[in-house]
C-alpha cells in the first residue's frame, strides 16, 4: 500500500485519465437573482427570513458569477482545470417549476457550457443543488410525490437544451441535506421540522433521481455519463456497545440512498429505525424499479467523519453531527443515538480533519458496489484566510487537499475504481446558513469589490494538474 500514516506523502502520481477539477453551486455563486425572469427559490425565501442565515446574508449577488462568467471561465483555464462541476438553477429555467423553459435561462447555461468546451474543460452539470422553485414548495415540496415528476420534466428540458455537449450529468446533489436538513432539522431551506415529511422527501428525491436519469437518457444525444452526488457519512463508533447506533445512522445517512439507487430496495435497517415515524406507505407500485437506474459514476462528497454511540439517557445528549442545531432533528427515528465530539484538528466549520475516513469510505463503497465507478465530487475545507500583501498563504487548506488526495491515491492502489477529484470550492461563496462567514474557495472573493484572487492552494492545485504528481506543501501544520 502506498502512502504515509499522516497522509502527507508527496510525489504520488495520478494517471492522465484521472479527472481533476473544481465544483460550485448555482445559488452559492451566480447572483443575478432577478435576471432573465428567474423565479424565487426556497433559498431566496429562507435567506430573507430573519434569523435563518448568519448576518442576514442572501445569495442575491453571491459572487456575481452570472455577470462575470467570461472572467471566471478564463480563470478556470489559467488554473488548468480539466473539469468544472456546476449546478443549474431550476428557477432560472422554470420560475414556477412548471411550464416552458425560459430562453434567458437556457442561454446562460449555453454560454457556460460552450465557454468551458472552448477552453478544453469538461462540463459536469448538476440538475439540482437545493434551489427548488418556491412555487413547488408551496405545492408541497419534496414530501409531495408530484415534485418528482416535475423534476423529471425539468431534466428532460435540460437534456434537450444541453444534452449534445455536457460530459457528465448528476441528477441531485446531497439529497440527504435536502431531505433531513430541509424538512427534518430545519437548518436548511425550506426550514421545516417534520420527521415524516423528511422521510417522504427521501423517497421522492430517490424517485426524482430515477425518473430524471430516464428522461436524460431519452433527450441527451452525445453519450454522456450519468451520475448522482451523495454526501456520505463515514460512521464510527465510540465503543463496542454502540453497534446499533452505527447501524441506524448508516441506514439513514447512506443506505437510504445507495440501496434504492444501486440495488432497487430500501434496507430493513432503515425501515426498522424509522418505524416509529412512518410505515413507508408512500412507496408505491413500481417505484423501486423506477429509482434503480444504471449509473456511470457515483459522486462522493466527503469532508469529515461522524462518531456515534448509544445514548444512556444520562445528562444532556450530545449532538455534534456537524450541522447547525436549530431545534429539529436530522435523524428521524434515531432518538437513542448521540453524536460525540470528535478529536481535532478542525476546519473553520468545526469539522474534524480525517483523510483516513475518505480512504475507508472509498474502499467500503468499492466492496459493497464493486462494479460501480466512483468520483470524488466535493472535498475541501473552510479556514479563516488572512490576506498579507495581496496574497493568501492558505497552507492549511493546501495541506487538507493534499492529504485527501493521498487518501484517494491509497484507495486506488487498493483496487477502487476512482475516476477523479473535484475540489470544493473554486470560489469563496455563500455557505448556506453560515452566509459569507465561511470561506471554502481556492480563489478568494472580496465581497465588497467581487475581485477574484487565487490563493496559494489554487497554485498548488494547478501544479498538481500540470504535473499529475501530488506536490509538497511548505510550512505544514503538524
Amino acid at each position: 500500500m502506498t502512502g504515509t500514516y499522516d497522509y502527507r506523502e508527496t510525489g504520488l502520481c495520478f494517471p492522465t485519465n484521472f479527472l481533476l477539477g473544481a465544483a460550485t453551486a448555482s445559488y452559492q455563486v451566480e447572483g443575478g437573482f432577478a435576471e432573465g425572469r428567474r423565479g424565487p427559490s426556497i433559498w431566496d425565501t429562507f435567506s430573507k427570513t430573519p434569523g435563518k442565515v448568519w448576518n442576514g446574508d442572501t445569495g442575491d449577488v453571491a459572487v456575481d458569477h452570472y455577470h462575470r462568467l467570461e472572467e471566471d471561465l478564463d480563470l478556470m483555464k489559467e488554473l488548468g482545470l480539466e473539469a468544472y462541476r456546476f449546478s443549474i438553477a431550476w428557477p432560472r429555467i422554470q420560475p414556477q417549476g412548471v411550464g416552458q423553459p425560459l430562453r434567458d435561462g437556457i442561454d446562460f447555461y449555453d454560454r457556460l457550457v460552450d465557454g468551458l468546451l472552448t477552453r478544453g474543460i469538461q462540463p459536469i452539470a448538476t440538475l439540482y443543488h437545493w434551489d427548488l422553485p418556491q412555487a413547488l414548495e408551496d405545492a408541497g415540496g419534496w414530501p409531495a410525490r408530484d415534485t418528482a415528476y416535475r423534476f423529471a420534466d425539468y431534466a428532460a428540458m435540460m437534456g434537450q437544451a444541453l444534452g449534445d455537449r455536457v460530459a457528465t450529468w448528476s441528477t441531485l446533489n446531497e439529497p440527504w441535506c435536502t431531505a433531513y436538513l430541509g424538512y427534518g432539522s430545519g437548518a436548511h431551506a425550506p426550514g421545516r421540522t417534520d420527521p415524516e415529511a423528511a422521510l417522504q422527501a427521501v423517497h421522492h428525491l430517490n424517485l426524482a433521481h430515477g425518473l430524471g436519469i430516464q428522461r436524460l437518457r431519452e433527450t441527451a444525444s452525445n453519450s454522456p455519463q450519468y451520475s448522482v452526488t451523495l454526501n456520505f457519512h463515514q460512521v464510527r463508533s465510540v465503543d463496542e456497545y454502540s453497534h446499533a447506533a452505527v447501524v441506524a445512522i448508516d441506514a439513514l445517512a447512506n443506505q437510504a440512498f445507495t440501496r434504492p439507487m444501486l440495488r432497487g430496495e430500501y434496507p430493513r435497517d432503515l425501515i426498522d429505525t424509522t418505524a416509529s415515524v412512518t410505515d413507508w406507505s408512500f412507496v408505491i407500485d413500481d417505484d423501486m424499479e423506477q429509482i434503480h437506474q444504471p449509473l456511470d459514476l457515483l459522486g462522493v462528497n466527503y469532508y469529515s467523519t461522524t462518531t456515534v454511540r448509544t445514548w444512556d439517557r444520562e445528562g444532556t445528549k450530545e449532538r455534534h453531527d456537524g450541522h447547525k442545531d436549530v431545534g429539529g432533528s436530522a435523524w428521524p427515528g434515531a432518538d437513542e443515538v448521540e453524536f460525540v465530539q470528535q478529536d481535532g484538528p478542525y476546519t473553520a466549520m468545526g469539522w474534524n480533519i480525517a483523510p483516513d475516513g475518505l480512504e475507508d469510505l472509498l474502499v467500503s463503497l468499492h466492496q459493497k458496489f464493486p462494479d460501480q465507478p466512483l468520483m470524488i465530487t466535493e472535498n475541501g475545507a473552510a479556514f479563516d484566510d488572512v490576506v498579507e500583501a495581496g496574497l493568501i498563504h492558505d497552507v492549511e487548506r493546501a495541506d487538507y487537499i493534499r492529504r485527501h488526495l493521498v487518501a484517494a491515491h491509497r484507495a486506488i492502489s487498493r483496487g477502487v475504481d476512482l475516476r477523479g477529484y473535484l475540489v470544493w470550492s473554486l470560489f469563496d461563496n455563500f455557505e448556506w446558513g453560515y452566509g459569507y462567514s465561511k470561506r471554502f474557495g481556492i480563489v478568494r472573493v472580496d465581497y465588497e469589490t467581487l475581485e477574484r484572487l487565487p490563493k496559494d492552494s489554487a497554485s498548488w492545485f494547478a501544479e498538481l494538474i500540470r504535473t499529475r504528481r501530488i506536490p509538497g506543501v511548505a510550512s505544514i501544520p503538524r
